[in-house]
C-alpha cells in the first residue's frame, strides 16, 4: 500500500440472529457501499477467529484522504449509517490505516 492510500476497516456484530433474513438483508445493503465513488478493493468478510466477538468485517481502500472524506460524506454512505448501521449493529471496531 502506498503512502497516500487509506484502508478503512470495520469489524462488527449485528443484532440479527446468525443466518436470519435480517442478517442477510443488512449484509446485502452493506455490500452496495462498494458502488460509492472512490471505493476500491471492497471486501465483505466473515470473522473466523475465536479471539474476538465480532462476526463480520468490511475492508475498503481509497486513493487518498480526500477520496476517503468524500466517501464519508456521500449520501449513500450517510443513509446506510443512519438507516441501517445505527439500529442494526450491536458492536463494532473501526480501524483506518495508512502505510508508513
Amino acid at each position: 500500500m502506498v503512502a497516500e492510500r487509506i484502508r478503512h476497516t470495520v469489524a462488527f456484530t449485528l443484532d440479527h440472529p446468525e443466518g436470519s433474513v435480517g442478517e442477510r438483508d443488512f449484509l446485502e445493503a452493506a455490500a452496495r457501499l462498494a458502488s460509492v465513488p472512490g471505493v476500491e478493493s471492497f471486501e465483505l468478510l466473515n470473522e473466523v477467529s475465536p479471539k474476538n466477538g465480532y462476526r463480520f468485517g468490511i475492508s475498503m481502500e481509497f486513493a487518498d484522504r480526500r477520496a476517503y472524506e468524500r466517501y464519508n460524506k456521500h449520501p449513500d454512505h450517510v443513509r446506510f449509517v443512519q438507516e441501517r448501521w445505527l439500529s442494526e449493529v450491536s458492536d463494532f471496531l473501526e480501524l483506518d490505516y495508512a502505510a508508513r
